[in-house]
């Protein structure tokens, strides 16, 4: 699969399992929240939407307004060949996550290596996630890292590996030791020694120019997916290096202990 429009075709044409006209979408959610972690002074709103497909689940974020609730009654109860070709990229890229994580489990996968996070309050646990994410970095001390998609604590993790974090963030102007976060991916992409990006960026649609570019340098490409995991999975060995995938229910809305699921393309997909 070079593209998302790949993955969306084969899963279509039913190369890739069962056809999707055969199932069913039994759930769809919509979550907005926010979160302010102690110390902080960015408060992040996250929206998500999320497709249950019998026992998966497949999520992905989205921009305020880009989705209304009213998307639960519309699409829950759709047959998922529906949600996978109509509708808002989020919701598609959600019911694409929940169909492949239901053909390969990330707890099931051979090679995925299940990361704990601890129970404790949202900053324990948003430091043990972001520092699991860091560490599928394998670089020089000094190497320009590109962070696309900020969130404080994970680039605390990166200069803790000795990288020096790149930020850039549609939403954010500075992280919270005062870094100039750019919104223009492509200064990151063209200097960047590597890359890390969140999974939103399969919702918004840029995913796809951050792996052709990560290609074409030859740059590694890490990618932290509360968003599309299992869609990024099917990229691994394919111009993603590695991947941390955190499938619904995401560790901000649980206090208790939870599982990442952390992947390297060395050990395949």
């Amino acid at each position: 699969m070079k593209h998302t429009d790949d993955l969306f075709a084969a899963a279509l044409g039913g190369e890739l399992g069962p056809d999707p006209a055969q199932s069913t979408a039994t759930s769809v959610f919509w979550i907005h929240h926010g979160t302010r972690l102690a110390g902080g002074d960015v408060t992040y709103l996250n929206q998500y939407v999320l497709v249950r497909l019998g026992g998966s689940f497949g999520g992905c974020a989205f921009e305020a307004g880009e989705i209304g609730p009213e998307v639960c009654r519309a699409a829950s109860g759709s047959p998922l060949d529906a949600l996978l070709r109509d509708g808002p990229r989020p919701l598609r890229i959600a019911a694409l996550d929940a169909y492949l994580a239901e053909l390969r489990p990330h707890r099931d996968a051979a090679d995925a290596e299940p990361v704990t996070l601890p129970a404790g309050p949202p900053e324990v646990r948003a430091v043990a996630r972001d520092t699991a994410i860091a560490g599928l970095l394998d670089l020089p001390p000094g190497a320009r890292v590109g962070l696309i998609g900020v969130v404080n604590p994970l680039v605390a993790a990166i200069r803790e590996r000795g990288g020096t974090p790149l930020p850039c963030d549609f939403n954010l102007r500075t992280t919270q030791w005062g870094d100039e976060v750019t919104d223009d991916m492509h200064q990151v992409l063209d200097t960047a020694d590597a890359v890390v990006a969140t999974g939103m960026t399969l919702g918004n649609g840029s995913f796809d120019t951050i792996l052709e570019r990560c290609r074409s340098r030859a740059v590694p490409l890490i990618v932290y997916a509360q968003s599309g995991s299992a869609v990024a999975r099917a990229f691994l060995g394919a111009g993603v290096t590695a991947l941390s995938a955190e499938p619904f229910p995401f560790s901000q809305f649980s206090a208790e202990p939870s599982t990442l699921y952390r992947y390297r393309a060395a050990s395949g997909s």
